[in-house]
């Protein structure tokens, strides 16, 4: 599986970002050429080689040359989501990018929307608003285009400690839109003081990363360096590794315990309970208990965060008074669902992929619909359908 991981060790920023993908292409000046002929107004993009800590990288420096129009240049006219939007609907891009550019910005206006409390239309972007930061948003999204990764997965993000001073004032890192964005992201602070993840860092990584933990195992066939504007104590920059992933584990628990006393309908009652409440999977198996007793034993899988969580589910849902637990690893394939069109009707078929394995199964829930729909038998769905695997 061709797997992108990014290293945000020190943070991420639009141009760290770019820079570094930029790095994995065989040739990087046909981007850049692209961009710079793209027609973003007053925009220049250029790929420098630089060094930090003695490394070597890429930055990626965007001018904005202000042009005069009437009262006010183009580095101040798009400064709300629409005008922005506008904008890049306007650029000669392929139109998943133009799509993944404007959701970018859209979790950006989202943020700034709940920060301020303002609309999502009336939120001025100032700094992210800028011309520069388009084209920031534009490059990345380009690039993800180029490099067509089949997953991005990334580190948890070090977002520095301090202060910044912002359009708003002096506000603390991470800026309030940041954090925002970083919601439900892992991520640190504390070791280097400045800001280190900006908001259109965030909104990038938020929007393309599936996964945020420590880099799995990959045969890497490229590494890129994106370095930042600033000389820290620490090597300022982001790392982006593209490779191939055979297979990948992770951590889970396992939850059981033994029953003798409950009926099969309450056994299945709390059985649905724990799926609602996240558990990966749940089952039971037929016993030998004390005193001679048939009983079902109960087994939940689930993440090692939930385990605590889904316990307390067992015990208030069965009428079990200890629950066993053992925590280990499995391993697992990717999968991704994309719904596919057909003459039968549309249909949902899941993908999974590594360790030298791939395989597709269309959806149950969707072939029966059209069975009932047209009168045919699951086999007969299968075997019209069977060339969407």
């Amino acid at each position: 599986m061709k797997t992108l991981y990014l290293e945000c060790n020190m943070g991420a920023a639009g141009d760290m970002l770019m820079a570094a993908l930029y790095e994995l292409l065989p040739n990087g000046q046909s981007f850049t050429d692209k961009m710079n002929m793209l027609g973003i107004p007053g925009v220049e993009l250029k790929a420098e080689k630089t060094s930090k800590c003695g490394i070597q990288g890429t930055h990626m420096k965007v001018s904005v040359y202000h042009m005069a129009e009437s009262s006010e240049n183009h580095s101040h006219s798009h400064n709300h989501l629409p005008e922005i939007c506008s904008l890049i609907d306007s650029l000669d891009l392929p139109g998943n990018v133009k799509k993944d550019a404007k959701e970018v910005y859209g979790l950006i206006a989202d943020a700034e929307s709940k920060v301020h409390g303002q609309p999502v239309s009336e939120v001025h972007f100032h700094e992210v608003g800028a011309l520069d930061a388009v084209a920031d948003v534009v490059g990345v999204c380009l690039l993800m285009d180029l490099i067509a990764p089949d997953e991005v997965l990334a580190s948890p993000v070090h977002v520095g400690f301090g202060s910044v001073k912002t359009m708003h004032g002096i506000l603390p890192v991470p800026a309030p839109a940041t954090a925002l964005l970083l919601k439900g992201i892992p991520a640190y602070g504390g070791q280097i003081e400045g800001e280190l993840c900006t908001p259109t860092g965030a909104a990038l990584l938020k929007h393309f990363v599936s996964r945020f933990g420590e880099r799995p195992v990959i045969t890497a066939n490229d590494i890129g360096y994106g370095m930042g504007t600033k000389d820290l104590e620490r090597a300022n920059c982001l790392r982006a590794f593209l490779g191939e992933k055979e297979g990948e584990r992770e951590a889970v628990t396992k939850l059981e315990c033994n029953l003798d006393d409950m009926t099969g309908e309450d056994i299945g009652f709390a059985m649905e309970q724990l799926f609602k409440e996240g558990a990966r999977d749940v089952y039971t198996q037929g016993i030998g208990m004390k005193k001679n007793r048939p009983g079902i034993m109960l087994s939940v899988i689930c993440l090692p965060e939930d385990a605590d969580r889904l316990a307390q589910v067992m015990m208030k849902h069965t009428t079990t008074l200890g629950i066993r637990r053992q925590d280990m690893s499995r391993y697992y394939l990717s999968r991704k669902t994309e719904t596919v069109d057909t003459p039968l009707g549309s249909v949902r078929v899941k993908t999974s992929s590594g360790m030298g394995v791939k395989r597709s199964k269309a959806e149950y829930e969707d072939l029966a619909k059209i069975a009932e729909e047209k009168g045919l038998s699951l086999s007969e769905v299968r075997d019209r359908l069977d060339d969407i695997k």
